[in-house]
């Protein structure tokens, strides 16, 4: 892992931890065990680290569905039990990897420079989840895949910040089988 890679994650972790107002290049020094002024030496400015955040949670999510594409075979039921495991996943080992991302996503909304960086490397994670559903053989594969992400959301959120009921894997994988064939009705 490049020390970039490495300040990023650790940034992921603050926004996680701190929100986006504790996320400053010395709470990531201190944070990543780095000598003050590292992080502004590999990013100038806070645009810049937030930016690589972005990207590095760009790539982890890519990993995650490149995994699921891998153990989701070629069919509905393989999609939504690769799916339970992977937002599953989401809610336990990269909790803070999600809550970063919502806190990013928020900051997004007043900053237009971070809200395009987000569109852009959101393209690719729509592209993925689109290639999924028509591997599984979904009609209009690029239509639902824009409602299931907003659906898979929706449940991840409300179970991220303790709003929803349950987050056990025999309902989670019960609450994506309704949203996959919600999502990909005609």
């Amino acid at each position: 892992m490049s020390r970039r890679e490495e300040i990023a994650d650790v940034a992921i972790a603050v926004l996680a931890a701190e929100g986006m107002r504790g996320l400053t290049h010395r709470t990531v020094d201190r944070a990543a065990g780095l000598p003050e002024g590292s992080t502004s030496y590999y990013f100038r400015t806070r645009q810049a680290l937030l930016q690589a955040a972005v990207h590095r949670l760009a790539e982890g999510t890519a990993a995650d569905l490149a995994a699921l594409r891998e153990a989701s075979g070629s069919d509905l039921e393989g999609l939504v039990e690769a799916v339970a495991t992977v937002v599953g996943q989401w809610l336990t080992t990269g909790r803070d990897r999600q809550l970063a991302r919502y806190e990013l996503s928020l900051e997004a909304v007043r900053r237009p420079e971070l809200h395009r960086v987000l569109m852009a490397s959101g393209d690719h994670l729509r592209e993925m989840i689109t290639e999924l559903l028509a591997s599984a053989g979904v009609p209009e594969a690029h239509r639902h895949a824009v409602d299931l992400i907003a659906f898979l959301d929706g449940v991840l959120f409300d179970r991220l910040v303790g709003m929803g009921a349950r987050a056990d894997a025999p309902d989670l994988r019960a609450t994506i089988r309704v949203l996959l064939a919600v999502a990909t009705r005609p």
